[in-house]
């Protein structure tokens, strides 16, 4: 797969249907791929910011965890293997 849709704090989607989860937070699409070392061109720094702004615009927390959490190599530094 080449393309992802997702939604900046994971806003959208259909609340009507039954079961729906919602979008996927882009910004943790785009944590999981850098982690992953797949280059997206997007600026993640940038993209958290934006995610920590949303409550306070929409009136709601969003589902996003890594503007929560931060991203994980911040909280576990990566060691490289001997």
């Amino acid at each position: 797969a080449r393309r992802f849709d997702a939604a900046l704090g994971g806003l959208g989607g259909c609340p009507f249907a039954p079961g729906a989860t919602g979008n996927i937070c882009t910004e943790d699409l785009v944590s999981m791929a850098h982690e992953m070392g797949i280059a997206t061109g997007l600026d993640l720094d940038a993209l958290i910011g934006l995610s920590r702004d949303l409550p306070r615009l929409v009136g709601h927390d969003v589902p996003g965890q890594v503007a929560k959490a931060g991203r994980p190599s911040d909280l576990h530094p990566v060691t490289q293997a001997a």
